[in-house]
């Protein structure tokens, strides 16, 4: 062939594996183009997953119990007074001392009341002998008026001075049975059965009726006596629980100075009303004490079972804090998060018992983060995964 001829030839087989080259590179970019954007997408994908760890709530080891202050008062509590005025001649027993219904607390010397009293024995002897000589006249009038040797108005004076002298005697009779009284009153008794718990007065110390007087021992009481067995345990009930109480539940009493030991009492009694100022229920247990290990007015904790629902137990990093108030973040069947409001009952650092806003079937996230909002979708991680974020 010419020259010519071959030249184009070869040139024309160069453009052809030029142009050949070209296309593969075309290609090859396109084709790169698209692996990249498909691992950009799935590793985008991959970064939008939300994987979140959960835990369901737990009962508290309680078991819903409401534990309560509470105060030990002695079944009968009464502070004694002298009813009759005079100085204290001697006293028998003293704080501690178990005494018996009736038995003799102290004696008392009363003379003005001696006095008195002799006073009105005279007083109704002397009103005894006017009454003899008004029935003797009445009788010899009455006799003469039978044969009008004297008036019927005589007659009526002489029964009307009877009759006086009558109710003088009485009179008489009543002031001595009163000033009896007051002498019995020398003798300072036991109302009930129980233990002294205060002896405010000594030897010598004047005493006033019904604790009123001025002397060393006016205005106290000479003792202070306490039925212990068995005891009353008075508590203030929160307004929130005042209706799960009622008469007869079976509480149980415990005091800090006796660690481990727990005495068992019922309700007895419940207040018919809200105390206003406290918005509280008062609420009386009688609490047995046969062996005097209680003593009255000691300060105790009384769980009453049933009063409070059942709470819940969640770790406290599971708390959000929105400007509506506190949130638990709680992933449903299909994966979205919902957000509920709680009531948090008490607050023990690394975890909170909820009152209300979750179920015991909730599964809650721990570590939410702050971005987190209802219906967001998320994946609850494997318990491995969980375990190594924990």
């Amino acid at each position: 062939m010419p020259p010519r001829q071959r030249e184009w030839k070869r040139a024309k087989v160069a453009v052809v594996i030029v142009l050949a080259l070209l296309a593969l590179g075309a290609v090859r970019t396109v084709i790169a183009n698209w692996l990249q954007s498909r691992a950009v997408a799935a590793v985008t994908e991959h970064n939008a997953k939300q994987y979140v760890n959960v835990v369901q709530p737990q009962g508290t080891q309680d078991g819903g119990d409401t534990l309560l202050p509470g105060t030990l008062r002695g079944y009968v509590e009464s502070p004694i007074y002298a009813r009759a005025t005079g100085y204290l001649l001697h006293w028998y027993v003293d704080i501690g001392a178990h005494v018996k219904q009736g038995q003799l607390l102290a004696d008392l010397d009363t003379p003005e009341i001696d006095q008195e009293l002799a006073q009105a024995l005279a007083q109704r002897d002397q009103t005894s002998s006017s009454l003899g000589l008004a029935k003797s006249s009445l009788d010899r009038w009455q006799q003469l008026r039978q044969r009008d040797a004297v008036s019927q108005q005589e007659l009526d004076e002489r029964q009307s001075a009877y009759k006086q002298d009558l109710a003088n005697l009485a009179a008489a009779d009543a002031n001595v049975r009163r000033l009896q009284q007051l002498e019995s009153f020398k003798r300072i008794l036991a109302p009930f059965a129980g233990v002294v718990t205060q002896r405010n007065v000594d030897v010598g110390d004047l005493i006033d009726a019904g604790g009123s007087g001025s002397g060393s021992g006016g205005g106290r009481a000479l003792f202070a006596l306490a039925q212990v067995d068995p005891l009353r345990v008075y508590v203030q009930l929160p307004q929130a629980y005042a209706q799960g109480v009622q008469d007869g539940q079976s509480v149980t009493v415990m005091q800090a100075e006796l660690p481990g030991q727990k005495f068992h009492g019922t309700i007895t009694h419940i207040s018919g009303a809200i105390d206003v100022p406290t918005r509280s229920l008062q609420v009386e247990v009688t609490l047995p004490n046969s062996d005097g290990r209680l003593r009255p007015g000691a300060y105790v904790q009384v769980s009453l079972p049933g009063v409070a629902h059942a709470r819940l137990l969640v770790p406290g990093n599971a708390l959000l804090f929105r400007a509506e108030g506190p949130r638990l973040a709680v992933v449903d069947a299909n994966g979205q998060v919902q957000l509920h409001a709680v009531v948090i009952a008490k607050d023990l650092g690394q975890s909170l018992e909820i009152e209300t806003g979750i179920e015991a079937s909730d599964k809650v996230i721990i570590n939410p983060s702050d971005s987190i909002a209802d219906g967001d979708h998320v994946l609850i991680a494997p318990p491995a995964t969980a375990k190594e974020a924990s």
